[in-house]
């Protein structure tokens, strides 16, 4: 979350300016497992000034996290205002006064807040979402309603920014800044405990000895070791979407807060989800047939190895793809889990591209470093670089739940 304020203020998506990827993200902006077919739309607020107005477009998917990126709010689609648009009032922790009537009204456990959404496209076009979004979004001081409010908005598609976390020291630096600016009880007391036990206290400068910054040192990447382990090569059986396949599920347990049907915590599932994406709300993580999105992501081939940049590989997707909008596969860095950065500005390819498909209505993708000669469908890797994939379904339906439509591995081929 603090890399991702970081990104924000570095392009000025803060204080009621929207950032708006108007035309898709691309390759050039790091941020985790992000697609390239949604119009996104992102900015910080700040509830230390008070609560907050969000006026939510219609037709989107948005939501609310707050600094511990926890769940606050849903938007849009599989919000309160079930895709009409609306308003939002988000309140403050310390919030205790009257509130007012007109509103979606949360209250988040943290003064910092992340507001996110969702556009999509209409026969591959981004302009009807994008002029709703323009034409609706507002995000001004509950003082301020009742006032004109003019659109803020800057646009992000082809900008180079990074929103990715350090995996090295300076980790600590940036939990340090959620812990000095959020009530000191935001994330509980035994993680706050945690925290302190470190030197990482509410009020106090983090200014570690030389042997603690030795141990922290070593710990950051030991850590970073451990999550990737977890996200790259789960042994977690629950994670496979089919048990004898290589396709995870991002949420283990079908818990948007990762917890298991005895109610206790799964670190290792929380892990998995968040060293490798970001968004937390319910609507990804629950069957809700013909609304939101469900994920399945790839890191190993159909022999159970590695993706490996130089090498060619196929994934037959079977037709009749059960999705009430559309799917989408997107390759991503196994070290940054952002976009893979190669010649293709979108390395990417989904049904709204008309992809060619087989005889019996199948789609045939091939992933290389080169366009092989029969490989119309076809997104480019890197010769030493690994890589993994998101296979994504918009509006799923029920043959995607119930497993009576089934995506098969990647396969390796040989290269044409």
């Amino acid at each position: 979350m603090v890399a991702l304020r970081t990104g924000s203020r570095s392009v000025g998506a803060v204080d009621g300016t929207i950032g708006l990827f108007q035309n898709l993200m691309d390759s050039k902006s790091l941020y985790l497992t992000a697609n390239t077919e949604s119009i996104y739309y992102a900015t910080w607020i700040d509830l230390k000034i008070g609560p907050i107005v969000v006026e939510s477009p219609p037709n989107v998917l948005g939501v609310v996290n707050d600094f511990w990126f926890r769940y606050v709010a849903d938007l849009g689609n599989a919000g309160p205002d079930r895709g009409k648009g609306g308003k939002y009032l988000i309140l403050p922790p310390n919030h205790s006064g009257p509130v007012p009537e007109g509103y979606f009204v949360f209250k988040s456990p943290t003064y910092g807040n992340l507001v996110l959404g969702r556009g999509f496209m209409e026969n591959g076009s981004t302009k009807p979402a994008v002029d709703a979004i323009k034409q609706h979004m507002r995000v001004y001081p509950l003082s301020e309603a009742g006032r004109p409010h003019e659109a803020k908005f800057v646009e992000l598609s082809g900008r180079e920014m990074n929103t990715v976390h350090a995996n090295d020291f300076t980790f600590y630096d940036e939990l340090n800044q959620i812990i000095q600016e959020e009530p000191e009880d935001s994330y509980g007391p035994d993680m706050m405990g945690l925290f302190n036990a470190i030197g990482l206290v509410k009020g106090q400068p983090f200014a570690p000895d030389d042997r603690m910054k030795r141990i922290l040192t070593d710990a950051v990447a030991v850590g970073n070791a451990a999550a990737r382990a977890i996200d790259f090569r789960s042994r977690a059986p629950e994670a496979r979407i089919y048990p004898d396949g290589h396709w995870n599920t991002p949420f283990i347990g079908g818990s948007y807060q990762w917890l298991t049907k005895g109610g206790a915590r799964n670190f290792d599932a929380r892990t998995m989800f968040f060293y490798a994406a970001t968004v937390n709300t319910p609507a990804m993580a629950v069957a809700m047939p013909g609304v939101g999105s469900q994920y399945a992501s790839a890191n190993l081939d159909a022999n159970g190895e590695a993706f490996e940049g130089a090498k060619t590989y196929r994934l037959r997707v079977p037709a009749n793809v059960p999705v009430k909008d559309f799917w989408s596969v997107v390759l991503y860095d196994t070290q940054t889990r952002s976009m893979l950065q190669t010649d293709q500005q979108f390395p990417s390819l989904s049904s709204e591209t008309k992809p060619k498909a087989n005889a019996d209505g199948s789609v045939d993708v091939y992933f290389s470093p080169t366009r092989p000669a029969d490989g119309a469908n076809w997104v480019q890797t890197i010769p030493g670089k690994s890589w993994f994939t998101i296979f994504r379904l918009y509006g799923p339906l029920q043959p995607w739940f119930d497993k009576s439509w089934r995506l098969p591995d990647i396969e390796k081929v040989a290269a044409r």
